[in-house]
């Protein structure tokens, strides 16, 4: 049923990683399986067996020439460096290529405790295992780079987090799981040799326009600065789209930093409701360093930290290799801005570009604010104020002072699109979603899995998201707020 095994990671050096075979489960069930994405990645679905399908997914059974091993990496967690982390229960099966000939990492994460476990149990509970699902996949379907979700299965044993819980698998796909932090272990050691093999394959995986000097007429120094801009741009991209969301990942550390641009670790992530740049979620980051408004800058400070570990290979002159990786870094934040504005002009109905633009998308998003409105259905309603006033839009807001001064000025600004105000809306309708996963549904449906084994709400929940941007009559309370009574301001990371 797996496609073959390319095993490119595997194949480096033994110090990139350590051989490790997932730890048998004693009853594994199958509780999820994404088949479209199987079909994507290769799988033989003709030959899909549902109790194979949980030995293989759950790591109790390696598919046909896997060779698994937990990959080496340190991190700045919450600021401070750790030069040991890895891969603390998951392991890498290995590479597939896909049907459009893309190179793809699977993954079990919660496969037993590794050499890199530090004293955990290496296994994941179900609740966190089936938010990563389910958001992950979410996350793709509103065009988010992301890694993806292929499969669930629970193992018949109880996890010890807060309270006890039943253990699960989640069976990752990534384009890769190189990070930062990757390239962290090894510069912390002074091992250049490995910093530059792991340049070599992001570039081989990732960006492979900048291989081969004599393609591009790059030097091997320009070649590695290339990199880092081009990593840098992946990284504005993502968070640009993320802002556009309401997201907030909640643990930007640098090991989940990822080299390809993909959001990586759906820990204590969630979605805001109210708009309030200031919102935390993670019950871990006291100080708010991973705050919603703070994440562009995060990341500009985590590429800060990527280009440290590549300063031996951009120029043979430290003082021009610092030179070159800061004006990188330096040029991140207009690169942001540009990335941020576009993704507002297009939630906003602009398709034009005029210089007023970002202080009209500022407004906005201050009147939001102002109204304590809810971010994803204050975008989404707004489609409907292009004519007047929208009174489902105006319902929103606790106060619409700012609301109401600010739509003629947009729609003022609509005036000079030059097409029909109907064109408009549905062009809004098609980037702002109806339905993101709702931290208040999230929980509804990891309640009912833990506590009752039932994933229909599950289930349910997953169609609906399939489907972001598309009106699903009958399912309009997906699409609201929580109430008051099942708010959630506190998320936690399951490891």
């Amino acid at each position: 049923m797996f496609p073959e095994f390319t095993l490119r990671y595997a194949r480096l050096p033994e110090r990139f990683y350590e051989r490790f075979d997932p730890v048998p489960v004693p009853a594994p069930r199958l509780v999820a399986f994404n088949q479209p994405l199987a079909e994507a990645l290769g799988f033989d679905l003709a030959a899909f067996d549902e109790p194979r399908a949980a030995e293989w997914f759950s790591g109790n059974v390696l598919p046909a020439g896997a060779e698994p091993v937990a990959q080496a990496y340190a991190g700045h967690q919450f600021g401070h460096f750790n030069p040991r982390l890895g891969d603390g229960r998951a392991v890498l099966l290995g590479e597939v290529t896909d049907r459009e000939g893309r190179l793809r990492d699977i993954q079990l994460k919660g496969a037993g405790m590794t050499p890199f476990s530090r004293g955990a149990d290496g296994r994941a509970p179900l609740g966190p295992v089936l938010r990563e699902y389910l958001v992950s996949e979410s996350m793709h379907r509103l065009g988010v780079p992301t890694t993806r979700a292929l499969a669930a299965v629970t193992t018949g044993e109880r996890v010890f987090r807060r309270v006890p819980e039943p253990g699960a698998v989640l069976s990752r796909v990534a384009a890769s799981h190189l990070r930062v932090g990757t390239f962290q272990y090894f510069a912390a050691r002074g091992d250049q040799e490995a910093v530059r093999t792991l340049a070599d394959l992001a570039i081989e995986r990732h960006y492979p326009h900048l291989q081969g000097p004599a393609l591009r007429g790059l030097e091997d120094d320009e070649r590695y600065v290339a990199l880092l801009e081009a990593v840098a741009g992946r990284q504005a991209v993502l968070v640009a789209k993320w802002m556009g969301l309401g997201f907030i990942h909640g643990v930007m550390n640098t090991d989940n930093c990822t080299i390809s641009g993909e959001t990586i670790d759906y820990g204590p992530c969630a979605f805001m409701e109210a708009h309030d740049p200031a919102m935390v979620f993670s019950s871990i980051d006291d100080q708010g360093r991973y705050a919603y408004r703070n994440q562009p800058w995060l990341a500009q400070w985590n590429l800060a930290r990527f280009a440290e570990t590549l300063i031996p290979l951009l120029d043979a002159d430290q003082t021009r290799a610092i030179e070159k990786a800061t004006e990188v870094i330096k040029h991140y934040e207009p690169r942001y801005e540009a990335e941020w504005l576009a993704v507002m002009r297009e939630k906003l109905g602009l398709v034009k570009e005029e210089a007023r633009d970002r202080e009209l998308a500022e407004a906005w998003l201050e009147a939001l604010h102002a109204g304590r409105a809810d971010f994803t259905l204050g975008f989404r309603r707004l489609a409907e104020a292009v004519h007047d006033e929208a009174p489902a839009l105006l319902a929103l807001f606790e106060s619409d002072g700012a609301l109401r001064e600010w739509l003629p000025r947009w729609r003022e600004r609509l005036s000079r699109e030059g097409v029909g105000l109907e064109a408009i809306a549905a062009r809004m309708n098609a980037v702002n979603p109806l339905y993101i996963p709702r931290n208040h549904q999230v929980e509804r449906m990891i309640a009912a899995a833990v506590e009752h084994d039932d994933f229909a709400p599950f289930e349910a929940l997953a169609e609906v998201l399939a489907e972001p941007f598309t009106e699903q009559p009958g399912r309009e309370a997906y699409a609201e707020p929580a109430p008051a009574t099942e708010r959630v301001f506190r998320t936690f990371c399951g490891t």
